[in-house]
């Protein structure tokens, strides 16, 4: 597929059109089935584009932010790592353990991580208990 700005004579309007290719857009125009979208005439033109070309440093600034975020998400990766092997996953009910591990000093069981609302979250910090909120994405290549 090849994109092409066109220009009609008559109105001189410009649009863009898609072509299969270069050949395609030559054999429509010799056979006077590339109208106009404004003004259905058959006098179109192809204008000058512009070449999308990314300069080196525009490369080197893509790939220096791919290399940043492959490695945040690589520290992320380790992090939730360490928390799987390491604490206790308790799902929905993270707030209502995290009360009652820090209200029943018997308790001495090791961490725990799960899911809370930002609502709940703050509740937990107003009441004293630490509580820490980190991003978590599955294990999964997108």
């Amino acid at each position: 597929m090849i994109k092409y700005k066109l220009n009609c004579k008559i109105c001189n309007k410009t649009f863009d059109s898609w072509f299969a290719s270069s050949k395609e857009y030559e054999k429509l125009k010799n056979s006077k089935n590339l109208n106009c979208c404004f003004c259905d005439s058959t006098k179109v033109e192809k204008t000058l584009m512009a070449p999308s070309v990314v300069n080196i440093k525009e490369k080197k600034l893509l790939n220096l932010k791919d290399q940043k975020l492959k490695n945040v998400k690589n520290k992320i990766n380790k992090y939730q790592k360490f928390i799987k092997k390491n604490f206790n996953y308790v799902g929905d009910h993270f707030a209502h353990e995290a009360r009652s591990l820090h209200y029943d000093n018997k308790k001495k069981e090791k961490g725990i991580y799960g899911n809370a609302s930002a609502e709940e979250i703050t509740e937990l910090k107003e009441e004293g208990i630490e509580t820490e909120t980190i991003p978590w994405f599955e294990d999964r290549d997108n």
